[in-house]
Parts: C-alpha cells; structure tokens; sequence
C-alpha cells in the first residue's frame, strides 16, 4: 500500500524530528486550539439532552483528559497500544446522536456501560485482525473516508463562521467578517512567508481573530462576544472518578456503540491515511494496528471516568498537510497540553472561550485540506479507469447526498435513519462493498482483468 515520497509536500519537520521547545510549544498549541472546541461541544450537546446542568463540566473534562492520554499514546505508544504517528484524539461527533438517545431513554450509565463494553472489543478486534482485512481497505477506500470527512465538517464549520448553530446572532456580519479574518491571515501567512510565521500560521491566525473579538466586545459592536462567566465559576483542580454516572448494561445500546466504534475504526484509517499521504504513503500494518488499539481501549479507559469515545481528529489531520509539521512529538506535547487542562477545569474554561466565528474559519481551512489530502491519497495510489471512477462517483454521491439532504430518509424507521444519514459510514461502507464485489486490481476477491 506504501508509495514513494511524494515531493509535493514540504515536510518542515519529520515524523521524529523534535523542534525546539519554544517552536514546539507553540505547534502544540496551534493543534489543542483547532480541536479544544469540537471535542468539549460533543459533552456539552449531549449533556444539554439529557439535562445534566452543571455535571457536564465533569464531562469536558473528562473528555479533555482522555483526549490528551490517548494523543500521548497514539505518539509514543504503550507496548502494541499507539501508532509512533502524530495523531491527535478527541471525542468525535459520530458518537453524538446515539450517547444523547441511549442517555434519554437508558441513562448515561448505560450510555459508559456500551462504551465500556464495545470500544475495546470492537476495535481491539478489527486492530488485532488488521492484517487479514487490510486488503479490503485500499488507498480508494481509504482515500475516500479522508475525503467524505473532510467535505463532512465543511457544513459545521460555516455554521461556526456564522457564529454557531442556534446562536441568537447567527449569520451577523461581525461574526462572518472574524471567520474571513482568520481564514485570510492563516492562507496569507503560510503562502507568503517562511519559518516559524508559515509553521504557526493557524495559531497566529486564532490569536489576531480572538483581539478582534475581544476588540469588539469592549466597543460594544458585538457585546457578549467573549466572557468569561464560566471561567470564574470553575476550580481550579478536579480530580477523576471512576463510575461517576455508574453503569448498566443493555443489549440495544451496546450493539449501538458496536456498530459506531466499527465506523470510528474507518475514520481512524481514514485520518491515519491522511497524516501519512503528507510523506506520499499509507500507514504500515504496525501503525494502523497501533492506531485502532489506542481509539477502542482508551475510549474504554476513559469511559470508566466519564469520558465519551476518543478518535482521531480530522482537522488536525489537516494542520499537518497544511504547515508540513508531521512531528509526533509536537503532537505529544499537544497531548500533555489537553491531559492539564482535563485535571485543571478553570483553565480548560479559558481556552473554550474562543469564538465560535474565530473557530469557524479556522477549521473552514482545515477541513478543506483533510479533504485536499484525501483526494492526494487517492491521486497517488490509485488508477483512476472506468471502475474506481464509478466506485468514487457513488460512494460521494451517496455519502454527500444524506449529509446534505439528510431529510429526504425521513419516512424510513429511525434505526435506519440512524445509520443511513452519517455520510461517513454511507461512504466508507458503500466504498467497501463496491471495491470488495466489482472485479479489479483493488478488489480483494478478484483478479485485474
């Protein structure tokens, strides 16, 4: 599966080159900035559903603490545990739908009870067996998971830009002209200058939108824009607790979480494939079987505590295709980073201030390069003949028509509805079904005719 080095990509820094520690540290930050607020709302929508209140603050933290852990591994790896590749973890939204219905109608014990069960079962297996199903998972496959997941997050990145779904000023000029902004001053940087500005071009972008916020917060323009209420209320250390919300266990919700965690294992290929294709290659065996043992057993661990699954992030992904920094021990740092801020609330508080608008536009950029990296994937390790075309063609098709129109399979049972509205797994399985029964050197039953 593995190609040559593509020169395309300039890579700043290798996968075991270390930066010095002040470059280092910012890097590291520039990769907790981009995904500190989409891993926390996934605790925050959920705990909203089932009505914790002030409980969910346990919860992001939690799910900061494990976020870091998980990273650190996935950089340096425990024994088998890890994939040595700087991939960064945080709770993913593919868990979203489910956690708040089974937590509605089984209560979150059963919720922690599923993830308990099923994340390292389900992607311990697929990592223990990876070898024999690696061939049902070419660059086509894989490649396209990158791509649908980047295209994915484009729609929740413009609702961030506009100020955040169901904020009363969604849509204001201000917050798209604070989303324009970031997204100017991270393109301009890193196309127009060199050394540690085009590197740190994400960071120093968030930074210049977060003055800007903060600049019209005090003149009044946009009042509310930033506060600090929420950072005032929080202690300065918590400490972890196991069963916090106890545990219990029900078949439907662990077959649930069974069949999610199968599609967080595809995500995971998916972003692995996309940190790799900035050195023009796809992970060894090693990495991916690494990779899926720190996604199932630390999201395991984590739910012990209270902390929903961990899986890669894609817009981080997408930093590393972007500035050329592949260095997992950034990343590790990065992981640190998230661990102290999961024991200290009030910090992790401070850093979730950031504007959904400043945010927006920055994961517009990276959301667009995960999708970028997905099609160099794709372009370096596939023939694109009839056949792939035809396997592209509807695996996007499909995948982008339920993401876009998700509506249209609304008189389908909600079952089904849960499972064919995620345009990651309508891809990601529509790819491997394609690629696996159409005849062609990608398949893995059959023969190039």
């Amino acid at each position: 599966m593995a190609s040559e080095t593509d020169p395309e990509i300039d890579i700043e820094y290798g996968l075991d080159d270390r930066p010095p520690w002040p470059r280092s540290l910012l890097l590291a930050l520039q990769h907790v900035a981009v995904m500190i607020v989409p891993a926390t709302a996934v605790a925050y929508i959920v705990g909203g559903a089932v009505g914790l209140g002030d409980a969910t603050a346990y919860i992001v933290q939690m799910v900061l603490l494990f976020s870091g852990l998980a990273t650190v591994v996935q950089a340096y790896t425990v024994g088998s545990v890890g994939a040595k590749l700087p991939v960064v973890m945080g709770t993913s939204f593919t868990f979203v739908g489910a956690a708040s219905t089974v937590g509605v109608n089984y209560g979150l014990g059963a919720v922690f009870g599923a993830i308990l069960v099923t994340g390292w079962l389900v992607e311990g297996l697929i990592g223990w067996q990876f070898e024999r199903i690696k061939p049902y998972f070419p660059p086509l496959v894989t490649g396209l998971v990158v791509v649908i997941i980047g295209l994915y997050l484009v729609p929740s990145a413009m609702n961030d830009a506009a100020g955040g779904a169901g904020s009363a000023h969604y849509g204001a000029p201000y917050n798209l002209a604070l989303a324009a902004l970031v997204l100017l001053v991270a393109v301009v940087l890193n196309l127009f200058t060199r050394g540690i500005t085009r590197l740190l071009s994400t960071l120093v972008a968030i930074a210049v939108g977060y003055v800007a916020a903060f600049a019209l917060t005090v003149t009044g323009v946009a009042p509310g824009l930033l506060t600090f209420d929420a950072v005032a209320a929080q202690p300065w250390l918590a400490i972890p607790r196991v069963g916090r919300f106890g545990f219990s266990f029900h078949p439907v919700p662990i077959v649930t979480f069974a069949f999610l965690f199968l599609v967080s294992a595809m995500e995971t290929v998916g972003d692995m494939s996309s940190v790799t294709a900035a050195e023009g290659r796809t992970p060894t065996d090693e990495e991916f079987r690494g990779g899926l043992f720190t996604d199932g057993l630390m999201s395991s661990v984590g739910g012990i505590f209270g902390a929903f699954p961990v899986t890669s992030f894609s817009q981080n992904a997408g930093i590393i295709n972007f500035t050329g920094v592949m260095s997992r021990h950034v990343v590790g740092v990065a992981g640190v980073i998230l661990a102290v801020l999961g024991l200290s609330p009030k910090i992790g508080a401070l850093v979730t201030t950031i504007p959904s608008a400043v945010f927006g536009g920055a994961v517009l950029l990276m959301a667009g390069m995960v999708a970028a990296s997905g099609a160099r994937l794709i372009t370096l390790d596939v023939t694109l003949d009839r056949r792939n075309m035809v396997v592209l063609a509807v695996s996007l098709g499909l995948g982008l028509g339920v993401a876009t129109t998700p509506e249209a399979l609304g008189g389908l049972p909600r079952a089904a509805r849960t499972f064919l509205t995620e345009p990651v797994i309508v891809t990601a399985l529509t790819a491997l079904v394609l690629n696996t029964l159409v005849p062609g050197e990608d398949s893995p039953l059959f023969d190039a005719e």
